[in-house]
């Protein structure tokens, strides 16, 4: 076969995420990928959709004692605590490297209070180089007593609605798992000016050492991620494509092309990868290449075409 006829076989991997083009739907998940440069030396960035940042702050945050990740069956405990290098660290010292990639850049990010969700969106907003921001709304509202804004839809809709007032890039609100109706959720942050939605976040677990009689995590509790929640996920994704009208990012035990594709039938536009990049640090890459190679195998010319196909 010659090269024009493989390349006429070539189908269409692009999709268009809230406004951002993507060469593929896969990216990567936040807190999984560092800041992008950290994995260059293992993926080439330029064979992915898009990569999203570990979580920002306004300030540098040094996250919890060790130890603060632990392998499980089926998956793995992290309680890192939202460790970054703050806003200001971030504009000088990642954002250069950036500007040399050519995928998209998604910035991840966080607050303890409204105020400060709009103003690092602000801050963000005044970054070319940051093609998208993605709100992570499972952090607590220390202004009124703790409650995690992603488990309350008021609380949520406050966020969503402050920082699409800061800013004109595409926004993303990643939803947390545990509680009681994703849908609504989901439907609060559409209405207060989401562009898209993002999950899973992760679900929240423990882990205990029968011999010493404590928890292994110094947190005691943490983030549950892995392929065990892959069919959490994928029935959340699932019951939210149905509710509303946003393109959904499908995140929670993807490990291969299988489970990417799996996420796009159930109604993701894209997909996260984040675990699998710590068993395999080139797994983003390796899914979106066999995921190319399940559609030509498959004679689908476009990948959006899977999108939301389910039959029920």
């Amino acid at each position: 076969m010659t090269t024009t006829m493989k390349s006429a076989m070539k189908p269409d991997m692009t999709v268009n995420l809230a406004g951002i083009p993507l060469r593929n739907p896969v990216m990567t998940a936040s807190g999984t990928f560092g800041y992008g440069q950290e994995f260059a030396q293992y993926v080439d960035l330029e064979t992915i959709g898009a990569f999203v940042t570990k979580g920002l702050s306004l300030n540098p945050r040094a996250g919890n004692p060790t130890p603060r990740i632990v392998e499980t069956p089926g998956g793995m405990l992290n309680a890192i605590g939202l460790q970054n290098v703050g806003i200001e660290a971030f504009i000088a010292k990642k954002v250069p490297f950036l500007r040399t990639v050519k995928t998209p850049a998604i910035a991840n990010f966080f607050g303890n209070t409204v105020d400060e969700y709009a103003e690092m969106t602000r801050r963000l907003d005044e970054i070319p180089e940051v093609a998208g921001l993605e709100i992570n709304i499972s952090c607590p509202n220390v202004k009124h007593g703790g409650i995690v804004f992603g488990t309350d839809p008021d609380s949520a809709a406050s966020v969503v609605s402050a920082c699409r007032a800061a800013t004109k890039k595409p926004l993303i609100v990643k939803l947390s798992p545990n509680v009681t109706d994703v849908v609504v959720m989901a439907k609060a942050c559409e209405a207060a000016g989401a562009d898209a939605l993002s999950l899973i976040n992760t679900l929240t677990g423990m882990a205990i050492d029968l011999n010493k009689r404590r928890p292994v995590l110094a947190n005691i509790t943490g983030g549950f991620s892995g392929p065990a929640i892959k069919p959490i996920a994928l029935r959340m994704v699932w019951q939210v494509a149905k509710a509303v009208k946003l393109p959904i990012i499908g995140i929670g035990g993807i490990m291969n092309a299988t489970d990417a594709l799996e996420f796009m039938l159930a109604g993701a536009t894209a997909v996260q990868v984040g675990t699998a990049s710590f068993i395999n640090p080139g797994a983003a890459q390796t899914i979106a290449e066999d995921m190319e190679a399940w559609l030509i195998a498959n004679g689908v010319a476009d990948i959006k075409s899977l999108i939301g196909a389910l039959e029920t």
